[in-house]
């Protein structure tokens, strides 16, 4: 189809990414002119609680348009299920997925009845990422791909057993967070301050450290997520006995040594933030370098507090810079195992 007048598309658009950019770039490469109805915060609610505001996911829009196609992309608010495709006389395409096919074939059977023409339809194959699915914000939201659609933390690298390079002690021992201040021997005060700086509901809850959940549990929160290992500033720690499993959904286990990132508790991991309910999972060694694995395997807008040795505790949301942070790091580990 050959340079089309104006070109209508539809959708939420949360997180923009590698696909929809796609879907807009074939749009432009047949139309003139773009338009994009964005619905809005009302209609995105009933989809998740989580998607971004309408002017977040517009801003995010029309910037890639200054920077890839000045002048020929506007943004308008959906507030129905179809926008003004059926009735827009000067409306000459529609852009859509594989999967939205059937509707914009519906919608030129309503301009047909209407005595208006048909839109060409401008079918774009969605993109995959390396599991094969489908690059859709739902699994940005996850927490499982970046807007590229490139795995946090890939299946072949979850079978690798990682070592801690000494060079990231140091970056490491630095709190990875905001930090609420409060003695060990009292963490009360710096864990219900951390929980009321959180964020509201928020997808996961996780602790990590035995004092850390301890701490959770005392205050009424019970964690979807709970790291333990017996000790505290490595060494055993007397209350670990007072953590009760019963309080939980589910019980798991797995095994850690001391500066190692093995299969076994990044498996367990993931299988604990896919549970139904809460989990409390016990280490046999160490599980100071959990949240490295947490980060890259929860969906954003977690939050994840840990102890920070004679300090307090620290909070952190798991936003896409964490991520990010999180993959640099654990990209610097040796694999003392082949894939």
């Amino acid at each position: 189809m050959a340079n089309s007048s104006l070109c209508l598309v539809g959708g939420t658009f949360d997180h923009l990414h590698a696909g929809h950019i796609r879907l807009f770039s074939a749009a432009l490469s047949q139309c003139d002119q773009l338009e994009v109805w964005l619905t809005t915060d009302t209609l995105a609610a009933l989809k998740s609680r989580l998607i971004q505001s309408a002017e977040t996911r517009r801003t995010a829009i029309l910037d890639w348009a200054d920077e890839n196609a000045p002048d020929r992309v506007s943004v308008h608010p959906l507030e129905d299920a179809v926008g003004p495709a059926e009735s827009r006389r000067d409306a000459t395409a529609i852009a859509c997925t594989s999967e939205t096919v059937a509707a914009c074939e519906a919608i030129n059977r309503t301009r047909v009845e209407a005595g208006l023409a048909p839109l060409s339809i401008i079918e774009v194959e969605h993109l995959t990422d390396p599991s094969g699915h489908a690059l859709s914000s739902s699994r940005i939201r996850a927490g499982v791909v970046d807007r590229e659609g490139n795995l946090w933390l890939g299946e072949r690298e979850q079978e690798r057993l990682q070592r801690m390079p000494t060079s990231l002690d140091g970056e490491l021992k630095q709190p990875m967070g905001d930090l609420f201040k409060g003695p060990e021997s009292k963490p009360r005060k710096a864990i219900l301050a951390a929980m009321a700086a959180a964020p509201d509901l928020p997808p996961k809850w996780v602790g990590v450290g035995d004092v850390t959940v301890k701490a959770m549990l005392d205050a009424g929160r019970v964690p979807d997520l709970g790291v333990i290992d017996g000790m505290t500033q490595r060494t055993p720690w007397e209350g670990a006995g007072s953590i009760d499993p019963a309080e939980f959904d589910h019980h798991l286990t797995c095994v850690n040594p001391a500066g190692l990132l093995t299969p076994d508790l990044k498996r367990k991991v993931r299988e604990a933030l896919a549970n139904h309910g809460n989990t409390l999972l016990e280490v046999e060694g160490e599980e100071d370098l959990a949240p490295i694995v947490v980060h890259l395997l929860a969906p954003l807008g977690s939050v994840i507090l840990y102890g920070q040795p004679g300090k307090g505790v620290v909070l952190r949301v798991t936003d896409e810079a964490t991520k990010a942070r999180a993959r640099r790091i654990l990209d610097l580990f040796t694999t003392e195992v082949g894939e």
